[in-house]
């Protein structure tokens, strides 16, 4: 007799694997990609500063830079989930068609001792009239029954598998799904922050967009200049050179990185043509023969930290409050990082930014 189908639990294996695989391809994150307008001239009309557009320019990108660590764990989620589910519909596949292969062979049984009359084993046994084979029938039908229970415990130990890897799905699925929703929650709010942040340098004239970036340089350079002479900074200089030399896997890094410079940083992306801040350092890490997490956050959450002063090449610095940014430490004071949308992977002062701390990959 041929195999018997259940479609119930095998549509269900097919629509999941299907779903995930087709979701691996990137999932639509549809009205979260609109952007708002740029907003207006404050109330009273008064038109704010350079330095106070500067200011807004940044908290706008470094707004955008946490909502980015947020879609990217989002989005880490949601691939280790879709994996996830691929694997336990497999797994309900596989045990279905075991489930279907048991519930033929209890058909069989049936019918075979329907067709023997319905008498079970043990009545046949004690109506029979020779001795000899009394005794020789004892033991098979021992066998038997043993071989029974053992055919229907394994049946519905089958069955228990069965349900449990398909709520094991239902739950994985639910997962994902909020996790997808972060991701457009994540996605929507990157793009208002960089909207507003290029809608509000779009309205400067030329010679004003030039005023602007000096006064960036000028903020970087001073934050640079104060940090260098910061006591973490002294306390490295002291160490010599010696305890800040990189190790073989934080030279691989740097080298790697390096070859990226000039490439557009790009949220979310994690190469080979563009990048954001937590891309790149992951990817260099990688080449170097390091798997490091994918965001800033958990860059700085699960990897060994070091202090400031005793950091060298090839170490990890994590800025700001929330973890939200990252570089490569490449020596003498400077970073190598991607730095924020309109931006091109770089190398510039280390102290820039407000440092949260030092993470060593390789410690």
């Amino acid at each position: 007799m041929g195999r018997v189908t259940r479609p119930e639990t095998g549509r269900r294996a097919v629509i999941v694997v299907a779903c995930a695989m087709g979701m691996l391809a990137g999932p639509a994150l549809g009205a979260a990609s609109a952007q708002p307008a740029p907003p207006d001239v404050p109330p009273g009309g008064k038109k704010p500063s350079l330095e106070q557009v500067r200011k807004e320019i940044e908290r706008l990108h470094d707004k955008a830079g946490s909502a980015t660590d947020a879609y990217n764990a989002a989005e880490a989620k949601t691939k280790k989930q879709q994996k996830a589910i691929v694997k336990i519909a497999k797994k309900i596949d596989d045990t279905q068609g075991r489930l279907d292969g048991l519930k033929d062979t209890a058909g069989a049984m049936a019918r075979a001792q329907y067709r023997q009359g319905g008498m079970p084993d043990e009545a046949k046994l004690m109506l029979g009239n020779d001795p000899e084979s009394f005794l020789r029938d004892v033991s098979l039908v021992r066998k038997g029954q043993h071989a029974t229970r053992g055919f229907i415990g394994s049946l519905t130990s089958t069955k228990t598998k069965l349900d449990r890897y398909a709520k094991s799905a239902t739950d994985e699925w639910k997962k994902l799904e909020a996790n997808r929703k972060k991701k457009a929650r994540a996605k929507k709010k990157i793009k208002s922050q960089i909207a507003r942040a290029e809608g509000m340098e779009s309205r400067l004239a030329e010679a004003e967009r030039k005023r602007l970036r000096e006064l960036e340089r000028q903020a970087a350079q001073a934050a640079q200049a104060k940090w260098l002479k910061s006591d973490a900074m002294k306390k490295l200089k002291k160490l010599g050179k010696g305890a800040g030399t990189a190790s073989p896997a934080g030279k691989r890094a740097i080298a790697w990185a390096t070859e990226q410079i000039g490439k557009d940083y790009e949220w979310g992306a994690e190469g080979p043509g563009t990048f954001d801040c937590s891309g790149l350092t992951m990817k260099a890490w990688a080449a170097a023969g390091k798997s490091i997490p994918r965001t800033s956050q958990e860059q700085w959450k699960s990897l060994p930290r070091v202090p400031v002063e005793k950091m060298r090449p090839g170490d990890l610095i994590i800025y700001k409050k929330d973890a939200s940014h990252v570089g490569i430490y490449v020596g003498d004071g400077a970073l190598l990082h991607a730095p924020r949308t309109g931006r091109q992977i770089t190398v510039e002062g280390a102290g820039t930014m407000p440092i949260l701390g030092v993470v060593r990959p390789d410690k």
